[in-house]
C-alpha cells in the first residue's frame, strides 16, 4: 500500500472516529438545543469565523431547506451594523472550536443584553463562548486528521455532523415531509416529481377522445386515430359521464376475429368501469397505477366538480416519461 493511500485512510479513520464519538454526547443539551430552535418564532442565525464560518454557512443552507429559516452572520461584520439582522424572536447558533474568537465579542454582548437564546458548538467547554451560551454542545476531538495537528479537519467534520444532527432532529420535530421539501426545491428532480400533478401533464379540451354509446365503430376508429392521444377512446353517457373505454388492443382483436369489424356501436366493444385518476393527484401516482395494472393510459376526472364522473382529460404513459418522472 502506498504512503498516499495510507495517509488518506488515516484521515478517514480519524474523522470517522471523531463523528462516532459524538453519539455518546447526545443528551439533554442536544434535546434542549433542538427544542429552542423548534419553538422559536423567528430566524436561526448561524455564525462562525474561518473554517467554522464555512461550516456555519453550509448549516444555514441545510436548516433553510428543511423548514427553519436561517441566515449566516459574519462575526467580524456584526460589530459594524450587521447585528441588526438578529431579531428579538431569533436564536443564534455559534460555531467555534476554541470558543475564544475575539470577533464574537459583539455578538455575545448583544444576545446577552437582548435575552436571545445562544447555542454553542465548541470543543472547549470552559471557553468564553461556552460560558455565554444558553446551551453548549461538545464537539471536541481527540486529534485532528492533519499530520501536523494544526489544520481544522476532524474538528470541522465533527462540528458539521453535530449541526446536521440538530437540523434533522428539528426537521423531524416540525413534521417537515417530502412535499414540504419539494416546495423548497422546485428545481430538483425530487421537487418536480412531488409537485407535478396529473392536470399539469394531461391532454384536455379538443385533445380528449370521447364518444357516445351509440356511435358507430367507424366513428370510434376515426376518433382514436385523429386525436392527440391515439389508441383509446372514452365512452360517455348522455349526461357526459365516463362509462367505458375502448383501446387499440380491443380494436386489433376485433379486426382479427370479425368478418365485418365495422359493424356495431361503441357500447358493443367498450370495457365498462375503466380505471381513472383524479386531476389533482400526483403524476407520480398515475405512473404507479399504470405500472401496477399494466395499462398505457388513464382518463382523468375532477372529483371535486359538480360532475365528478365526467372526463376532463386523458393521460398516456409517454406523457409521464416525457415529464421525466422516471
Amino acid at each position: 500500500m502506498s504512503k498516499v493511500i495510507q495517509q488518506g485512510l488515516r484521515v478517514l479513520e480519524v474523522e470517522a472516529q471523531a463523528v462516532l464519538a459524538l453519539k455518546d454526547r447526545l443528551g439533554s443539551e442536544f434535546e434542549q438545543a433542538v427544542q429552542i430552535i423548534q419553538e422559536s418564532k423567528g430566524k436561526l442565525i448561524l455564525t462562525g469565523m474561518g473554517k467554522s464560518g464555512q461550516i456555519a454557512r453550509k448549516l444555514a443552507s441545510t436548516f433553510s431547506s428543511t423548514g427553519t429559516p436561517a441566515f449566516f452572520l459574519h462575526p467580524a461584520e456584526s460589530s459594524h451594523g450587521d447585528l441588526g439582522i438578529i431579531g428579538s424572536d431569533d436564536v443564534v447558533l455559534a460555531l467555534s472550536y476554541g470558543g475564544e474568537s475575539p470577533e464574537f465579542s459583539g455578538i455575545l454582548k448583544f444576545v446577552a443584553r437582548k435575552g436571545i437564546p445562544l447555542i454553542a458548538l465548541t470543543g472547549k467547554l470552559n471557553s468564553s463562548l461556552s460560558k455565554a451560551a444558553t446551551v453548549t454542545l461538545n464537539v471536541s476531538v481527540s486529534e485532528e486528521a492533519c499530520p501536523l495537528g494544526l489544520a481544522p479537519t476532524a474538528s470541522s467534520t465533527a462540528t458539521l455532523a453535530m449541526g446536521d444532527a440538530i437540523a434533522m432532529a428539528v426537521m423531524a420535530e416540525k413534521g417537515f415531509g417530502e412535499t414540504d421539501f419539494a416546495e423548497f426545491h422546485p428545481g430538483g428532480s425530487l421537487g418536480y416529481r412531488l409537485l407535478t400533478r396529473v392536470k399539469d401533464v394531461m391532454h384536455a379540451g379538443d385533445a380528449l377522445p370521447t364518444i357516445g354509446l351509440e356511435a358507430s365503430l367507424r366513428e370510434v376508429f376515426s376518433i382514436m386515430t385523429h386525436k392527440d392521444v391515439r389508441g383509446a377512446a372514452g365512452v360517455v353517457s348522455e349526461s357526459g359521464d365516463l362509462i367505458g373505454v375502448i383501446t387499440d388492443g380491443q380494436i386489433r382483436r376485433r379486426l382479427e376475429k370479425s368478418m365485418d369489424p365495422l359493424t356495431g356501436e361503441a357500447k358493443d366493444l367498450m370495457t365498462e368501469n375503466p380505471r381513472t385518476i383524479d386531476s389533482n393527484e400526483l403524476a407520480e401516482k398515475a405512473l404507479f397505477v399504470m405500472e401496477q395494472f399494466q395499462i398505457n393510459m388513464l382518463f382523468v376526472l375532477d372529483k371535486e366538480s359538480v360532475q365528478p364522473r365526467r372526463p376532463v382529460g386523458i393521460l398516456h404513459v409517454q406523457d409521464l416519461l416525457r415529464a421525466k418522472l422516471r
